[in-house]
């Protein structure tokens, strides 16, 4: 019981990693989960902090053990298998995640969603809560990082200032999910067209199935939000068909919810930089994975998430009182 205690010390919302791994196989050796890569010569074992990790996500040629499973169960690190680079080669294909099976997490926040869940009124207002959240985190996140400033990237730029003020006022007054839907396709639409002016890229389509760096790293990134936003939820409890404003008939809808709070703000400009650098898989991977821990991203989405599950069961106690 103490090795487990130990293992959870760590808050998710304040874990440091996540890792992506290839062509080796991860394995438990003396007390410790490795993964073990075949060199020319020897074989090589690197360790993997897994009281500190968020999720493992197992890409091509990969394998693990049933021993290292049970570690990272009690770890509670989400496990994943995808394709090369972290994301599907093909279409269709999820990544399929496998989640610790405890029966023994809190229960208020998935009581708390599912009490407000089925009117459609609340939930068109939690969805407007998480759009507002989401540009109150870019303009944060865009007017305190200097690496973002030297790209062009400040949200005191007056282009900026002007689509985001423009988009709030729109969001207050939205009275349909499907129309807030709308405007944050717009919205999205507007931030490509910026950075595409940015970093010179003018004439920038976003095609999910495109092969050019931007659009692939905008993918890459965009399956390490949904990494995240799954193990936030998993974390909580909240199933992920209980979506806001994504459809409702998709199983995984509210993690493309959850994820939208930081996609804008992280892996947009990024992806549009590193593509301009011309940086490989790995050097994107690995800026995005420095801006979630930097700016506190994972903490940010389960604050948010937690204040909604519980905004509608505090104003009720309010009202009995």
């Amino acid at each position: 019981m103490e090795q487990l205690t130990d293992l959870k010390a760590i808050l998710h919302s304040h874990r440091a990693n996540i890792y992506y791994l290839e062509k080796c196989r991860v394995m438990q050796k003396d007390g410790r989960v490795l993964y073990l890569t075949e060199a020319e010569k020897q074989n090589q074992y690197w360790n993997i902090p897994i009281a500190n990790t968020t999720c493992l996500l197992l890409g091509t040629g990969t394998s693990v053990t049933q021993a290292a499973m049970r570690m990272l169960a009690q770890a509670g690190v989400l496990v994943g298998f995808c394709g090369g680079g972290g994301t599907p080669l093909l279409m269709a294909n999820e990544v399929e995640w496998l989640t610790p099976q405890s029966e023994y997490r809190p229960t208020e926040y998935l009581q708390g969603w599912l009490g407000f869940w089925f009117e459609e009124e609340k939930r068109l207002q939690v969805a407007k809560q998480f759009q507002q959240a989401r540009l109150k985190f870019l303009n944060k996140v865009w007017a305190s990082d200097k690496d973002l400033q030297n790209e062009g990237f400040n949200s005191k730029n007056t282009a900026v200032k002007a689509f985001l003020s423009e988009f709030n006022k729109k969001i207050n007054q939205t009275e349909k999910v499907t129309k807030l839907f709308q405007l944050e396709a717009e919205l999205t639409k507007k931030l490509y067209k910026f950075a595409a002016a940015a970093t010179g890229q003018e004439g920038f389509s976003r095609q999910r199935e495109a092969i050019d760096k931007t659009n692939a790293f905008l993918n890459h990134g965009n399956y390490l939000a949904y990494g995240l936003a799954a193990t936030t939820l998993w974390v909580l409890g909240i199933p992920h068909g209980f979506a806001v404003m994504h459809g409702k008939t998709r199983r995984g809808a509210l993690v493309f919810d959850v994820a939208d709070l930081i996609k804008d703000t992280i892996i947009l400009p990024w992806a549009f930089i590193s593509a301009q650098e011309n940086a490989t898989e790995q050097e994107f991977r690995q800026q995005c994975l420095q801006s979630f821990t930097k700016h506190k991203a994972l903490e940010f989405m389960f604050n948010e998430v937690k204040a909604a599950a519980l905004a509608f069961e505090i104003n009720n106690e309010s009202n009995e009182l």
